[in-house]
């Protein structure tokens, strides 16, 4: 991961990794926002949304400590964070995957945007 780049969205995949995600719900403002738009491929995907319920919804129907998040290109400009990575499962290639945060004056989350999908791969 490219931790100094896009520090917090690191720490943000760090934790979703990990075997307690819910470490993430610390990272949030209390105006959070977030789309997670979520492929499988072949056309079946699905949106999770919401403020901090619907993130706790979308961390409730995760697999724990199943997939890896590998950040290949990160930048930050101003309080906003984006990354282009993908993830891995046992090693192999899932998903790639683009994630968009604003952070507030604090530095937490306050709006978050993530889609993926396992049909377009970018080399790395």
């Amino acid at each position: 991961m490219m931790a100094t780049t896009v520090p917090v969205l690191a720490r943000w995949f760090e934790y979703m990794d990990s075997d307690d995600p819910d470490r993430v719900l610390d990272m949030i403002s209390d105006d959070f926002a977030m789309s997670v738009q979520f492929s499988q491929g072949g056309g079946k995907s699905a949106e999770f949304m919401g403020d901090r319920s619907g993130l706790i919804g979308y961390l409730a129907q995760r697999e724990k400590s199943t997939l890896v998040h590998h950040i290949d290109v990160g930048a930050m400009v101003g309080r906003h964070e984006l990354a282009l990575g993908r993830t891995t499962r046992a090693g192999a290639f899932e998903a790639s995957f683009n994630a968009s945060a604003q952070l507030n004056a604090d530095g937490n989350v306050r709006r978050l945007l993530i889609a993926r999908t396992p049909e377009v791969a970018f080399a790395h």
